[in-house]
């Protein structure tokens, strides 16, 4: 009798790539920080020109685009490197679609440390690097708000789209953005909504990018900033909109809610609270949620309670809050959900 070989375990194939993934991840972040792609948008060069380009030695020019063409964003026929359709398009700069800034959000060096004691946090049910996620002004939420709008920016016209029937027309739409990091929404809806004054909570190391972006947007003179612990700090107010976004899967529920009443103070009586974040949904498996459930791992390593949490600890969370919700509106093409909700 044959040994069968089509068994459900497969080839370990899948799991050497898996193994072998931070290498991936390595080069590609490797290939952005030096202008590869950049420097092949013009044409096909080889591993001399490249090497010039870059100003590296050949050696590495020609092993680091070797990689990158047996991952498919090269092609290196001929001793030439062309451009691979993805690198393209999203991984020259000034192009459109244009999204290797993110390299240093999510192959940052705080997540690589963080990550590479993963196992030690499993261990101690929390964070063990020196400096994360709540750690006071955390330096990677500079580079964070610097980096972030490939996904920001799609994310904040979603925002403000979905926000539209309520705001427009209204003579005052005053807006607090709770841990604005870039500031993308506040400033995003100040440009749809003539209306609209924003003011930017955030540490104040973070601060100065979120009035760049600001100013980039041509908002800035509508912008206001507040700098502190968004626990602690003044909120001013009243405001017609909060926004709390990206910020309570740092959190356990309970913390979230104390936020939450937080702006459930400072809103008026026919208010908006904005929510924007990963979401889990009830009985669906891991897989069908992967993005979410991959991001709380990061939140194991970076906080000692947030996790991404599910649409249900949510409801109660908004509920002690003093909210009704909304329904959760999914960000096209994008792992992140949306949802609006009002006092209660």
């Amino acid at each position: 009798m044959s040994e069968r070989t089509d068994t459900a375990a497969g080839t370990p194939t899948q799991i050497f790539d898996l193994l072998l993934a931070y290498k991936t991840t390595a080069m590609v972040a490797s290939g952005i920080e030096l202008g590869l792609f950049d420097a092949l948008a013009a044409g096909p060069l080889d591993a001399d020109t490249l090497a010039q380009r870059l100003g590296v030695p050949e050696r590495g020019a020609r092993l680091l685009a070797n990689a990158l063409a047996a991952i498919g964003l090269l092609d290196g026929t001929d001793g030439r490197y062309r451009l691979g359709p993805q690198s393209a398009v999203y991984l020259v700069r000034d192009r459109p679609g244009y999204l290797g800034d993110m390299a240093r959000v999510m192959a940052s060096r705080w997540e690589w440390d963080a990550f590479g004691r993963l196992g030690e946090a499993i261990r101690q049910g929390g964070p063990v690097v020196p400096e994360h996620a709540e750690t006071p002004e955390y330096a990677y939420w500079e580079q964070f708000a610097a980096y972030a709008g490939a996904v920001a920016g799609p994310t904040a016209r979603f925002v403000a789209d979905a926000l539209a029937p309520w705001a427009d027309g209204r003579r005052r739409l005053d807006v607090l953005d709770v841990a604005c990091g870039h500031g993308r929404y506040g400033h995003t809806l100040a440009v749809a909504q003539p209306a609209a004054r924003v003011w930017s909570l955030d540490w104040p190391n973070v601060l100065p990018e979120a009035i760049r972006q600001a100013t980039a947007l041509g908002v800035a003179d509508r912008v206001r900033t507040i700098a502190g612990d968004m626990f602690d700090v003044a909120l001013g107010g009243p405001y017609d909109a909060v926004m709390v976004t990206n910020v309570l899967h740092h959190f356990s529920p309970e913390r979230g809610v104390q936020l939450l009443r937080r702006a459930a103070d400072v809103l008026v009586e026919d208010g908006r609270l904005v929510l924007v974040g990963f979401v889990t949904r009830d009985g669906v498996p891991p897989i069908q949620d992967a993005a979410a459930h991959l991001f709380s791992v990061l939140m194991l390593v970076w906080t000692y309670h947030g996790e991404v949490h599910t649409e249900a600890t949510y409801q109660k969370m908004l509920d002690q809050a003093g909210f009704v919700a909304g329904s959760w509106h999914r960000v096209p093409r994008l792992p992140l959900a949306v949802q609006i909700a009002q006092r209660r």
